[in-house]
C-alpha cells in the first residue's frame, strides 16, 4: 500500500481512505511553492524597474511567465502520466522543479552583482523565465498528485486541504518583505545598490521554504504503484498500453474545458494586468511617486505585499463557505458572482487615496479569486479520464497562460496610448475583465452542476 498508517481499503477497487495529516503531507510541498510564486508575482515588477526597465515596457518581462506554462504544464503532464519510478509519478516533476525554483529565487533579487557577464535586466529576465518555468514544473503535478492519491469521496477535502496550503503560502510570500522592514532590515537600497535589502532578504527565506516544504512532501508521501493505481482506477492492462497522440487528447478534450476557456480568458487576462500594475498604479496614486529606486516606492511595494496577503486570507475564508454556496445555488451562479464582485473591488483601487481603503478593495478581489482557484477545477474534473488528468490538467493550463500572454503584449501598448501612462487605469482595465469574464461564466458554461 502507498500508505501504512491509517489507511483503509473499501474495497479491492477503491482507493484507500486516508487520514487527515496524509491528505495534508501531500500537498504540504504547494505551502512553498506559493510563497515563492506569491514573492514573485509581488515584487519582480519593481525588481525590473529598479535595474532600469521602461515603465511602459514592464509587461514584455511578465510575458515569461505564461510563456513558460503554456510549453511546460502540457509537457509536464503529459510526462508524469507516463513516468513511474521509486519516487512514484509525479514527485519526481515537483522535486525537480522546487530544485530549480529555489536556485533562481537566490539569483533573482542579485542580478546587479552579475553586470559584468550579463546586463542586469537581461540577467534578472533570463532568472525570472527559469524560475516560473520551474514553478510550473513544480505546481502541474501537485494537482495531479491530489487526483492520483485521494479518493472520490474525500477530493473536495484533499483540494480544499490544498486551496488552504496555497492561501496560507500567498499570505506568507506576501507579507514577507513587510516583516522584514518591521524588523529593521533595510528598506531602501543601499549607496550603489538597486534592490532593497528586504527584497533580497525575503527572496532568500522564499527559496528556502520552498525547498524544504517539498522536501516534506516528497519524504511523507508514497504514490501508488502502476498495479495499485491501475486496480484503484479500473484500468486494465489493454488500455494502459493503448497509446494516444497528444493531438488525439486535445481532439476529444471534454466540451466544458473549451466552455471554461472563455470565462478563464477573461479572468486570467485581469489577474496579469493586476499583477503586473498594481505597484506602479498605487505608488503614483497614493505615494505619488514613480521612482523605483525610492523609498516612497519600495514602502508601496511593501504594502502591495500587505494587501496581497489580505486578499489572500479573504479568499481563505470565502474558500469556507465556497461549497456550500455552490451546492445551494450552483457553481455557475457563485462562480458568475464571484467574478464580478472581483471586477469591482479592481475597480474600486483606482477611486481610493487612502492605503487602508484598499483593503475593501482585497476583500472583493479575495472572493474573485478564492472562485478562481475552485471553481474551474470543480466543474471540469469530474469530466477528465484518471489515465490522462495530467495531461488534461496541462492543457487545460493555456486556458490561463493565453490570456496572460496577451495581456502581456498589449499592455504597454494601452498603457502609453489610452492611459498615458497613468497605470491604475491598468487596474481598473483588470477590474472591467474580470466582470466580462463573470458574465461569460453564466451565459457560455453549459455544465448543470
Amino acid at each position: 500500500m502507498a500508505f501504512t498508517n491509517n489507511s483503509t481499503a473499501s474495497s479491492s477497487s477503491s482507493k484507500p481512505t486516508l487520514n487527515f495529516w496524509q491528505i495534508w503531507n501531500i500537498s504540504f510541498g504547494f505551502l512553498g511553492v506559493q510563497i515563492g510564486y506569491n514573492l514573485q508575482t509581488s515584487n519582480i515588477s519593481s525588481i525590473f524597474l529598479a535595474n532600469g526597465a521602461d515603465p511602459n515596457q514592464i509587461n514584455w518581462f511578465w510575458i515569461a511567465a505564461p510563456l513558460a506554462g503554456f510549453i511546460v504544464q502540457p509537457i509536464v503532464g503529459l510526462s508524469s502520466d507516463k513516468t513511474w519510478t521509486r519516487l512514484g509519478r509525479r514527485i519526481p516533476f515537483i522535486l525537480g522543479g522546487a530544485l530549480v525554483s529555489a536556485l533562481a529565487m537566490f539569483f533573482m533579487p542579485n542580478s546587479e552583482k552579475f553586470a559584468s557577464f550579463l546586463s542586469p535586466l537581461f540577467f534578472g529576465a533570463f532568472m525570472f523565465l527559469l524560475m516560473d518555468m520551474s514553478f510550473n514544473v513544480t505546481m502541474q503535478p501537485f494537482r495531479g498528485l491530489v487526483s492520483d492519491m485521494v479518493p472520490d469521496s474525500q477530493r473536495n477535502k484533499g483540494y480544499a486541504i490544498q486551496s488552504f496550503l496555497i492561501n496560507a503560502g500567498a499570505v506568507i510570500g506576501s507579507m514577507l518583505p513587510f516583516i522584514l522592514t518591521w524588523a529593521g532590515v533595510a528598506n531602501k537600497p543601499s549607496p550603489g545598490a538597486k534592490v532593497a535589502p528586504t527584497v533580497i532578504w525575503s527572496f532568500y527565506f522564499g527559496g528556502a521554504a520552498l525547498l524544504l516544504s517539498v522536501l516534506w512532501t516528497t519524504f511523507r508521501t508514497k504514490e501508488y504503484s502502476p498495479k495499485e493505481y491501475s486496480l484503484y482506477n479500473n484500468i486494465s492492462d489493454e488500455k494502459e498500453k493503448e497509446k494516444i497522440s497528444f493531438f488525439k487528447v486535445i481532439k476529444t478534450a471534454p466540451p466544458v474545458m473549451w466552455q471554461l476557456a472563455v470565462t478563464q480568458f477573461f479572468s486570467w487576462f485581469a489577474l496579469i494586468m493586476m499583477w503586473t500594475y498594481t505597484v506602479q498604479g498605487i505608488a503614483l496614486n497614493i505615494w505619488h511617486t514613480t521612482n523605483a529606486q525610492s523609498e516612497a516606492f519600495n514602502d508601496a511595494r511593501n504594502w502591495n505585499g500587505v494587501l496581497s496577503a489580505a486578499m489572500s486570507i479573504f479568499a481563505a475564508l470565502y474558500s469556507l463557505v465556497l461549497t456550500p454556496l455552490a451546492n445551494k445555488f450552483g457553481r455557475k451562479n457563485i462562480y458568475m458572482m464571484s467574478l464580478i464582485i472581483c471586477g469591482m473591488g479592481l475597480i474600486s483601487m483606482m477611486f481610493f487615496e487612502n492605503k487602508y481603503s484598499l483593503f475593501i478593495s482585497m476583500l472583493g478581489i479575495g472572493i474573485g479569486w478564492a472562485s478562481i482557484l475552485a471553481m474551474p477545477y470543480a466543474i471540469l474534473s469530474k469530466s477528465l479520464p484518471a489515465k490522462q488528468t495530467g495531461v488534461y490538467m496541462g492543457i487545460f493550463n493555456f486556458t490561463i497562460t493565453l490570456p496572460q500572454i496577451v495581456a502581456s503584449i498589449v499592455g504597454g501598448i494601452i498603457l502609453k496610448n489610452v492611459f498615458k501612462e497613468i497605470p491604475i487605469y491598468m487596474v481598473a482595465l483588470a477590474g472591467v475583465s474580470m466582470i466580462i469574464a463573470g458574465i461569460f461564466a453564466k451565459i457560455v458554461i453549459k455544465s448543470k452542476e
